[in-house]
């Protein structure tokens, strides 16, 4: 790979922009901060949390094995539970930890990407790393995606060095940060394939090949294990495997896209234009996963839509392939979960600009440059998006901690309960709820039986509720609110 010069004319002045520390340095210490003030109010974890927590709890108390009880990927619960056991800290203050170092790492880690591909945009690409809102609306909870997004972007920073250089020490930390990735989120071996697209063009020489023999050994290696496993009768049970593999399969896949087509035709489409269901499906599909990425990228949407910032993204891909690559790989995975799990969230979308972060980070300072009356406004509009990011948005969930106190006194750990929200149960001491089924599905009749209590969100006076109630011949036994009148009902016999 040729060294990256950007052009003369896109070199800014960082002088105006900030202070004395190297941007690389400036953007871990920041992002430390701003995680800091992210987690400093909370007072209950998030959803999945509770499961990676409990998952971890379980691991201590039983043994590692015990985690692959709770959880069919447990590897970040693993390094939880392997903080406490060294460290002693809290599971939730190791948990906060880790993301907080691994968000700081992502972002040290792209402004050196993409100060490599524009050398003077480093305290730019700052600003964008630190105030997109698609992953930095996350630094209030636990995920297992700070993992893959800090090995992921790591696995790229190597990618571009190993294409630069070659050698087989390099290939091989490759391959073991995609490997580290993998085990937050399998998603990450696409960089395995992101990073074999940019060899294509080398494939005619002897040299080529060697170097895609490299980047391949550990996945070689992976697959040869699995064939004699398989060859040895025991087979492989891994139940997020074989979930990851049946959304590729191909045949489900096509059924999968196939009833949507059909569905929407049906519902919307007069008979004349039923042959054209597909195409409006997959373009809605992709329009709505690009609408995402632009709505997520906050103030940065403004210098991205800007139709001059267009030619960049053939720089991009020529400075940046790598990247370029993954991006399209993974607009591709969410495309395939789209279809097979019929939803798409933003945290999901979000890996999409971490990516883009060098792109962003171009088409600011070329709009920047073009438009240079409007720059102090556009900093101050991301320095509050930034701020945003962190600050809390709506009330606390007090009522979920009083619930918990409310459940943990007055229950018993035998109690059959149906808990509506994960974390009321893991704060009130009884794990992560493990029963499978939504609401919905828990208040119809053959299964409320099931339950002595039920906690649930919602409002004492709703007829629904109220009708419900009747039916099952149960009462509000307590409720709890916080200050914006969000309820929680206990409810029992």
């Amino acid at each position: 790979m040729p060294h990256l010069t950007p052009p003369r004319s896109w070199k800014a002045d960082p002088s105006r922009l900030l202070a004395r520390l190297p941007p690389v340095t400036l953007a871990f210490v920041a992002s430390l901060l701003l995680s800091l003030v992210a987690v400093g109010d909370e007072i209950t974890v998030g959803r999945d949390a509770t499961l990676y927590l409990h998952a971890a709890q379980q691991a201590l108390a039983l043994g590692p094995g015990a985690a692959f009880q709770v959880y069919a990927w447990p590897w970040f619960s693993l390094l939880l539970a392997a903080t406490h056991w060294l460290l002693g800290l809290p599971l939730e203050v190791a948990a906060y930890l880790w993301c907080a170092l691994f968000m700081a790492g992502s972002c040290a880690l792209l402004v050196a990407l993409t100060q490599r591909a524009l050398p003077a945009s480093g305290y730019w690409a700052c600003l964008v790393v630190l105030s997109v809102p698609a992953f930095n609306q996350f630094r209030d909870d636990i995920i297992r995606e700070f993992g893959f997004w800090f090995f992921s972007i790591l696995a790229l920073w190597l990618a571009l060095r190993w294409l630069e250089r070659g050698g087989w020490l390099r290939a091989g930390l490759l391959q073991l940060a995609i490997v580290l990735a993998a085990l937050f989120r399998l998603e990450a071996v696409i960089v395995f394939a992101a990073v074999g697209l940019c060899l294509l063009g080398e494939l005619r020489t002897r040299y080529g090949w060697l170097r895609l023999l490299q980047i391949n050994a550990l996945p070689l290696a992976a697959l040869v294990m699995a064939a004699a496993v398989l060859l040895a009768g025991d087979g492989l049970s891994q139940p997020r495997v074989a979930y990851t593999l049946s959304l590729l399969d191909p045949h489900r896949l096509w059924e999968r896209f196939d009833l949507m087509a059909t569905r929407f035709a049906a519902a919307a489409l007069e008979k004349y234009s039923w042959d054209d269901a597909r195409q409006i499906v997959f373009l809605g599909l992709s329009g709505t996963v690009l609408l995402k990425f632009v709505t997520l990228s906050g103030p940065f949407a403004l210098p991205l839509l800007y139709r001059g910032s267009w030619p960049l993204l053939a720089d991009f891909w020529r400075w940046l392939k790598p990247l370029a690559c993954c991006w399209l790989l993974y607009f591709c995975v969410l495309l395939v979960f789209f279809v097979q799990e019929r939803f798409v969230n933003s945290r999901y979308v979000s890996f999409l600009h971490w990516l883009a972060v060098p792109l962003l980070t171009m088409a600011t300072v070329l709009f920047v440059q073009r438009f240079p009356r409007f720059t102090k406004l556009f900093v101050v509009l991301v320095m509050a998006v930034m701020v945003h990011n962190v600050l809390p948005s709506g009330a606390k969930k007090t009522h979920f901690r009083e619930a918990s106190a409310w459940v943990a006194e007055h229950t018993q750990p035998s109690d059959a309960i149906f808990y509506d929200d994960s974390r009321i149960a893991y704060y009130a001491g009884r794990g992560f709820p493990m029963t499978g089924l939504t609401r919905e599905q828990a208040m119809l009749p053959e299964q409320a039986q099931r339950f002595r209590y039920f906690v649930m969100q919602a409002k004492p006076d709703d007829p629904d509720v109220q009708r419900w109630l009747s039916e099952q011949h149960k009462r509000v036994l307590r409720q709890f609110a916080n200050r914006k009148g969000q309820t929680v009902l206990i409810i029992g016999d």
